[in-house]
């Protein structure tokens, strides 16, 4: 273990998992489940997996402006669960979280029940164990629940975002306690996540999309890629989601069965978004009077008047769709309503403070 100095404030307790929940917990510290104490040697052995400075700061988290210094998100990491190793994913998730393009800010803020959604595409999500088959979205896997975790209690711990306070979601979601997964590359018929937007198939990345909790696509009797499609745009373009509203990113998560069948029948990534685009659409006359007069309004700025028989898009364009293969067995896909309009999905890979890709995590251990 290297030497560091960890300039972060100490706090003394009691030496039971008890005591120390119940001080996180009264100082706002926690998420409601126990927690893992950060004492200075589990910190210290997570920074041995990077080579950055312990105080760099990585970015500053809203609301409240917090800076997110490298030893802050080990003490978060450390709390949530995690393995050492998991270190230069949280820090990478971080970076994404923090471009301009993501709006924390507003996700952080807003009454709409949004989370971060962590994806992980690499030979660094198959090297962490990150599942991407059964159940990924779910329970029973420690590197997915805690990464998550570890999002979330940084999100809380560094920028403020408390429930009822900063974090003003009207109901929230289970997914504001963690969210992530990986693409399952090796069922995947098309180019994975990652290479699409132009990373080489080496190199390990981690996106983030601002979304809803996974809403279910059932469909069990299309033998048909075109069938399959037409259940996933009539479940899409269900009224009441922000897209609706405020346009923006969706992203849809199809099971390996459904992928399968797509590519047999030769539905590209392309050739999906455009349909999805065209068929994922309501008249303007399913919308309450009400928002039927925003929409107007709002497309009138923009020069196009609407009558009741026009078909409202749920997404800006085919470019607004992302798609990911996720899952085992079953005739399951899903879906993540996003934010909006106001945010967009960010990619970054796993690197070196310098910016070179790694192609393992031991290349970002400390020496």
């Amino acid at each position: 273990m290297a030497e560091y100095v960890l300039t972060s404030e100490r706090v003394e307790v009691d030496d039971s998992l008890e005591a120390v929940y119940r001080l996180f917990q009264a100082r706002g510290w926690g998420d409601g489940l126990p927690i893992v104490p950060p004492t200075e040697d589990r910190v210290k052995r997570f920074l041995d997996y990077t080579d950055r400075d312990p105080q760099q700061v990585v970015a500053t988290i809203p609301p409240r402006w917090g800076e997110a210094t490298v030893e802050k998100i080990a003490i978060n990491a450390v709390m949530a669960g995690c393995l050492p190793e998991y270190l230069p994913v949280v820090i990478t998730a971080v970076e994404a979280m923090a471009d301009p393009a993501f709006n924390l800010y507003a996700i952080q803020a807003t009454t709409h029940p949004v989370a971060p959604l962590v994806i992980l595409n690499g030979p660094i999500a198959r090297e962490l164990d990150v599942n991407s088959g059964y159940n990924a979205f779910g329970q029973g896997w420690r590197a997915n629940a805690t990464i998550g975790r570890a999002i979330r209690l940084i999100l809380m711990n560094i920028g403020g975002g408390i429930p009822g306070r900063l974090d003003r979601a009207t109901q929230g979601q289970p997914s504001k306690y963690t969210y992530c997964v990986a693409e399952n590359e090796e069922a995947n018929p098309w180019e994975p996540l990652h290479v699409e937007k132009g990373f080489e198939p080496w190199v390990s990345t981690v996106t983030v999309i601002g979304g809803e909790s996974p809403h279910n696509i059932n469909d069990h009797g299309s033998t048909s890629g075109l069938g399959i499609l037409k259940t996933c745009a009539g479940a899409i373009r269900a009224i009441g989601t922000n897209n609706y509203y405020r346009g923006g990113e969706i992203l849809i998560a199809f099971g390996p069965e459904h992928a399968e069948t797509l590519a047999r029948d030769g539905f590209n990534k392309r050739a999906i978004r455009e349909y999805i685009f065209e068929h994922a659409r309501n008249p303007l006359s399913e919308f309450s009077a009400e928002n039927a007069a925003i929409y107007r309004e709002e497309t009138a700025r923009r020069g196009l008047i609407v009558g009741e028989d026009y078909l409202v898009p749920v997404v800006d364009g085919p470019e607004s769709i992302w798609i990911i293969v996720v899952g085992g067995a079953g005739k399951h896909s899903s879906w993540v309503p996003t934010f909006g309009g106001t945010t967009r999905g960010v990619i970054r890979p796993i690197a070196l403070e310098d910016g070179t890709p790694a192609r393992s995590i031991r290349d970002l251990r400390r020496a």
